[in-house]
């Protein structure tokens, strides 16, 4: 195919010289082959790219093992979760074990690019929904390596019930290494909260497993203090429970496949 595009384009550089010879058919035909031929280059670029299973394994292997060591460290005393600076905030705790993981990774379509995790979408951004359903957008170039794999949000023209096996089904996507995000009325509390999984889906007793901070907590001399939980286990229903609500709902984000050691 890629001998082919020279030639095509010699065939239609001088089209208007050769319209008197050259029929409609053939035009079109020429046109669609090297659409086509864009199109499969374009692909194969894609194929190409230098990919690292191992890479992003061992990627997700540290921010796993970064959690459970601060959930060690931690020995069950709750970590003070109040200031803009404390890493046991939820969305706070997650983002740390991105950055101090991140610097011996990238992306192959992008080497040269630092890795970067995005911040909560906007209140206002959110809406119709509440905020904490997701995050900003930012394209994989400025550095992001995730990539929305799974979401959910609450649809006003589906039943209960409706929405509910829609949340299970999301749910069950569920796969190591993946970062949530979901807006929730949880046992423990409302709004915004991020956690990441440690393990796939189970089908086989319908749970997942997850590490966090701050969904557990209490308040100690007017501060907010978090809990730290490493391999917290729920059936998949206690999470369509918090998040299946009008106006509420979930996202799944996971790395890309290209990660790779930073040269």
């Amino acid at each position: 195919m890629r001998m082919l595009l020279p030639l095509l384009l010699a065939l239609l550089l001088p089209l208007s010289a050769r319209a008197e010879t050259l029929s409609l058919e053939e035009v079109s035909g020429a046109q669609e082959a090297i659409m086509l031929d864009a199109s499969a280059q374009d692909s194969a670029a894609q194929d190409s790219a230098v990919q690292d299973p191992a890479a992003r394994e061992d990627f997700i292997d540290r921010i796993i093992a970064l959690a459970q060591e601060l959930y060690d460290r931690a020995a069950g005393k709750a970590q003070r979760a109040q200031y803009s600076g404390d890493i046991y905030i939820c969305k706070n705790f997650t983002v740390h074990l991105f950055r101090e993981t991140c610097g011996d990774f990238r992306m192959a379509a992008y080497p040269d690019v630092p890795l970067v995790i995005p911040n909560n979408q906007k209140k206002e951004d959110c809406a119709p929904y509440v905020y904490g359903i997701e995050w900003q957008d930012v394209a994989a170039e400025d550095g992001n390596p995730f990539y929305a794999a799974a979401s959910f949000r609450y649809d006003d023209s589906l039943s209960k019930a409706e929405n509910e096996e829609n949340a299970r089904a999301f749910l069950r996507q569920v796969q190591r290494g993946d970062y949530f995000q979901m807006a929730a009325n949880y046992y423990y509390g409302v709004g915004a909260h991020s956690m990441i999984f440690i393990e796939d889906y189970d089908p086989e007793t319908d749970t997942v497993h997850w590490t966090d901070s701050n969904m557990k907590g209490k308040s100690i001399g007017g501060e907010r203090y978090a809990y730290v939980q490493y391999n917290a286990e729920k059936e998949i229903d206690w999470f369509v429970d918090a998040f299946c609500r009008k106006k509420y709902g979930a996202t799944l984000y996971r790395l890309r496949d290209d990660i790779v050691y930073a040269q």
